[in-house]
């Protein structure tokens, strides 16, 4: 027999040595390709609280861009635009729900003409004579000076209208456009700076998480025990000199270890924190589906709550919710 151990050693490590990697090709595998240039993470959360601001000075336009956004649970969308380039809203709109999925975003639009005028005056000529010759007339019938002015005149305020002048709206557009983008990257940078600090507390508390679901497993064997034991004393107590059913204690005990029994919710909770853990590392916006996953964690932890027949353990499950509650207002907040 301890030849063929050792033979089945022997073969169980040359295959082993086939099919590893050596060590130093092993450690050059795991070097970074320091040639290939580094790419963004993609599996980083946004906050739904953000702001961005941005100004520039294009042509004689001032333009500014400010975003504001809170949580909300879908894209509700609202803009101040000034009237005069409202065909700008819809396009703005389109933009900034290329960044945005979930929020209620604020966004304002400010085009201010420095150095020059993108207005002027026309008078309308036909009215000021009109104007001019009914005061002659007035004058010549009542026989008093006529000492019309032209300050006089511009009393009239009807005789002078003053219109915009006709821009390119391709030219604004893209003008406006370069500042949004610059807006709507400090807007996003803001939101995934908030994301990241709400990730990192989040796996905090995933990991206390863990470690009460460890002490509840740890306890739960020993419950059972100290049952078993209360009630053998019980029955030597109660039958005094008569001999205790080893086998209907065992029963007894049994019975109660199905009733309280919590494995299956512990290993349902685990999963689900690691279900929690994968979808933080997503790509796609994750808050809806943290939600409905803390549903679920809420769910195991009530059933072991209501298992729960040691003090040591009730007390743990109260932590495990508070902990569970902190989870679910954080992600409130998580596009």
């Amino acid at each position: 027999r301890s030849g063929q151990w050792g033979l089945q050693k022997k073969n169980l490590l040359s295959e082993k040595k086939r099919i590893s990697p050596k060590r130093g090709e092993e450690r050059e595998s795991m070097q970074p390709n320091l040639e290939e240039p580094q790419q963004p993470k993609t599996g980083a959360v946004r906050s739904m609280t953000g702001y961005g601001r941005a100004r520039q000075l294009i042509g004689n336009k001032e333009i500014t861009v400010e975003i504001r956004s809170v949580n909300h649970r879908f894209l509700e969308y609202s803009s101040r635009v000034p009237r005069a380039y409202a065909y700008l809203e819809e396009k703005l709109k389109n933009l900034i729900k290329g960044s945005v999925s979930r929020g209620k975003v604020d966004v304002s639009l400010s085009i201010q003409t420095v150095g020059g005028t993108d207005t002027q005056v026309v008078i309308n000529h036909d009215l000021a004579r009109s104007y001019l010759q009914a005061l002659r007339s007035l004058a010549e019938d009542l026989q008093i000076k006529n000492d019309i002015t032209v300050s006089q005149m511009a009393r009239f305020s009807d005789i002078f209208s003053v219109i915009r002048v006709e821009e390119n709206e391709e030219e604004i557009w893209q003008a406006v456009e370069q500042v949004a983008r610059e807006a709507v990257d400090n807007f996003v940078a803001m939101r995934l700076t908030e994301g990241e600090k709400m990730k990192q507390d989040l796996l905090y508390r995933l990991e206390l998480i863990e470690q009460m679901v460890a002490k509840v497993e740890e306890l739960s064997p020993k419950t059972v025990e100290t049952y078993r034991n209360r009630l053998y004393a019980r029955l030597q107590e109660v039958l005094q000199n008569n001999t205790v059913d080893q086998q209907r204690v065992l029963t007894e005990a049994a019975i109660f270890a199905e009733k309280i029994a919590v494995a299956e919710e512990t290993v349902r909770l685990g999963s689900h924190v690691h279900q929690f853990r994968q979808i933080l590392s997503s790509s796609e916006p994750v808050g809806r589906k943290l939600d409905f996953l803390v549903q679920e964690f809420n769910r195991e932890a009530n059933t072991i709550g209501s298992k729960a027949q040691d003090l040591e353990v009730a007390r743990i499950v109260v932590d495990l919710k508070a902990e569970i509650e902190k989870i679910r207002e954080q992600i409130q907040n998580i596009e």
